[in-house]
């Protein structure tokens, strides 16, 4: 779980460093220039970075899985190795997916005018500026963009209907509170993933009004929230701090 969770935390920062640091550029100095290469950039790790957090939320579902429905197997299942196969394939397999849709946006020619309608580089906004036929690129873009987290979400609502059978299957009380206390952080934050392009793309006419504050959304404070949401469910945390609490008061 630890491992996934240092993923996890390299993600949020990388994610939250995409168009973040650019946009709070272009309010300071009043400046909305990006070059070529920066607006690269952004596609490329927008997609990168998004694609390989959808993979490890996939993951840590899975590890939620074995963890409840084969405690007894767990360590035998989830050993150092598998954990680090997995790890190493969501960074591995989001790669290819960002090369191709990056390569496949940018080399359309572009002759029109160089204003992007949005406040980062991402590739529907970016292909509108193509003076060529978009159809290949959009249809590969919708395509993969959409089947990601579409897989993904199916795996962890398999994963999790299979959990929830196994927590009512259990005749203790305390068994039943643990097993759901350990998945209730992962739950929140896939809720947070996922909620924000569920509700963009399941109401088409509230994209336009909605597109930009969640995309902010989910740049900016989800992956502030999820070290929150994991350290306060965590035991050996709340733990510590207590423990530090309770040496200031004496110190006192």
């Amino acid at each position: 779980m630890y491992l996934f969770l240092c993923n996890l935390s390299m993600l949020d920062i990388g994610f939250s460093s995409i168009s973040t640091p650019k946009l709070l550029a272009n309010l300071w100095v009043q400046s909305r220039v990006i070059s070529l290469g920066g607006c690269m950039s952004q596609v490329f790790f927008y997609h990168f970075l998004g694609s390989t957090e959808c993979l490890l939320y996939t993951v840590m579902a899975y590890d939620r899985y074995v963890a409840i429905c084969h405690p007894l197997r767990y360590l035998i299942i989830m050993n150092w190795r598998v954990c680090a196969i997995l790890a190493a394939g969501t960074w591995i397999t989001s790669s290819f997916h960002a090369t191709i849709l990056t390569s496949l946006t940018f080399t359309l020619p572009y002759c029109g005018h160089n204003v992007i309608d949005y406040y980062f580089c991402d590739i529907f906004p970016v292909v509108k500026l193509a003076c060529a036929d978009t159809y290949v690129i959009e249809t590969v873009s919708f395509t993969n963009i959409g089947m990601v987290p579409m897989t993904c979400f199916l795996l962890i609502l398999m994963s999790y209907i299979r959990i929830i059978y196994t927590i009512l299957k259990m005749n203790s009380a305390e068994g039943r509170r643990k097993a759901a206390s350990t998945c209730a952080s992962h739950l929140t934050v896939v809720t947070l993933f996922f909620g924000p392009c569920a509700l963009i793309y399941t109401q088409p006419q509230l994209s336009k009004v909605l597109v930009t504050p969640v995309q902010i959304f989910g740049s900016v404070v989800t992956p502030m929230l999820n070290p929150v949401i994991y350290t306060l469910r965590n035991k050996e945390v709340k733990g510590a701090l207590r423990k530090l609490s309770g040496g200031q008061m004496t110190a006192r």
